[in-house]
C-alpha cells in the first residue's frame, strides 16, 4: 500500500492587493519641490502686477488718497493720447531700436574676429566680455563722467591733444550720448551669443565650399549669415526685452532731459514727481504687456533653436 501525498493548498489572500501610486499622483510628487519657489514667484511678482492692474483703473493721486476713483480705461487713453507720453514710447521705440541694431552688428564684427585662432584670444574674450559684467549704473556714471564731461572726460581730452573742438556731448547729442552708453554695454552680449552660432557651425561644409573655390565673402553670405538667422533674432529679442526696460542709462545720464525720456523714465516721473499712481501703473502695465510680446517670440526662437540642435544630434 503507497501512501499518496497531495499539496498543500495556499490559503486565500485576504485583503486587497497594494496599488501602485497613480500617474497624477506621481506627477505631483515631482513637482512638489518646485511649488515653493512657485508660491515665492508667484508672491513677489504677480500680485504686485495684479496691484499694479487694479491700480491702473483709478484716478489715484497719492497727495489727495481721499479724492480717487474709478475710471475704467481713461488712463491706458491718456497714455496713449497725451504728448508727452507718446514721445516718451517714440524715444522708447527709437533707443531700442538703435542700440540693438548697433550692438548685433558690432557683435557680429567680434564674433567674426574671436571665431579665428590667435594667440592671446582667451585674453582678449575676458576684456571684450568685462562691459557687460559692469553695474548698469556705474556703466552710466563712468559714461557720464570719464568720457563726456566737457572739462576733464576722455573724448575732449583726446579732442584737445590733436587740436579739436571740446563739445558738450550729453547737451549736444544727448540721444546719442545714452546710445552709446548702451550699445558699449550690450555689444559682448551679442558677441557672446553669435560667436556660440558661428563655433556650431558644420565646419565640413564650409571646407567643402572653400575647395569648390568660394571665397570668404561668399561663404560668409550664403552659409554663415543663414546659419546665424535664428541667433541673430535671439539676440535681437533679448536686446529688446531690457532696453525697452531700460531706465538706468537715462536717469543718470539725462535725467530724462533733452528728449530722451522713454516710457520707463516717463513711469518714474509721473509716480514719483507727479503722484498720479493710476497714471504711473496704466504705463507700467503698457511697458509690461510690451515686455511680454517680445518675451513670447525670444521664447519660440529659443525653442527652434533647441530643436534644431536636437535634429542634428
Amino acid at each position: 500500500m503507497t501512501a499518496t501525498t497531495t499539496a498543500p493548498v495556499a490559503a486565500p489572500r485576504t485583503g486587497t492587493p497594494a496599488r501602485r501610486p497613480s500617474a497624477r499622483l506621481r506627477a505631483w510628487a515631482t513637482r512638489a519641490p518646485l511649488l515653493p519657489a512657485l508660491i515665492f514667484m508667484i508672491v513677489v511678482t504677480q500680485l504686485p502686477f495684479v496691484a499694479t492692474l487694479v491700480i491702473s483703473f483709478f484716478d489715484w493721486n497719492s497727495l489727495y488718497p481721499d479724492a480717487r476713483h474709478f475710471t475704467g480705461l481713461d488712463n491706458y487713453q491718456e497714455v496713449l493720447t497725451d504728448v508727452d507720453l507718446r514721445h516718451s514710447v517714440w524715444t522708447t521705440v527709437l533707443l531700442t531700436v538703435a542700440v540693438v541694431l548697433a550692438s548685433l552688428v558690432l557683435g557680429l564684427v567680434l564674433a567674426l574676429l574671436l571665431d579665428r585662432r590667435f594667440r592671446g584670444r582667451g585674453i582678449v574674450r575676458t576684456l571684450l566680455i568685462a562691459p557687460f559684467l559692469v553695474v548698469p549704473v556705474a556703466a552710466a556714471l563712468l559714461w557720464k563722467h570719464v568720457l563726456y564731461n566737457p572739462e576733464y572726460g576722455l573724448l575732449n581730452g583726446l579732442l584737445h591733444y590733436v587740436g579739436g573742438p571740446q563739445p558738450d556731448w550729453i547737451s549736444s547729442t544727448p540721444l546719442l550720448a545714452v546710445e552709446a552708453s548702451l550699445v558699449w554695454q550690450w555689444t559682448p552680449f551679442m558677441m557672446l551669443i553669435l560667436l556660440a552660432g558661428l563655433q556650431s557651425r558644420d565646419h565640413e561644409q564650409i571646407e567643402a565650399a572653400r575647395v569648390d573655390g568660394a571665397s570668404d565673402w561668399q561663404i560668409f553670405v550664403h552659409l554663415t549669415l543663414p546659419h546665424l538667422r535664428r541667433y541673430l533674432e535671439l539676440g535681437a529679442l533679448l536686446g529688446s526685452i531690457y532696453i525697452v526696460q531700460n531706465f538706468d542709462a537715462v536717469f543718470t545720464i539725462t535725467s530724462g532731459g533733452l528728449g530722451t525720456a522713454n516710457l520707463p523714465y516717463t513711469v518714474y516721473q509721473s509716480f514719483y514727481q507727479a503722484h498720479e499712481n493710476g497714471l504711473a501703473s496704466a504705463a507700467g502695465v503698457l511697458v509690461v504687456i510690451g515686455s511680454i510680446v517680445i518675451a513670447t517670440f525670444a521664447l519660440r526662437v529659443v525653442s527652434s533653436l533647441f530643436r534644431e540642435e536636437v535634429s542634428r544630434a
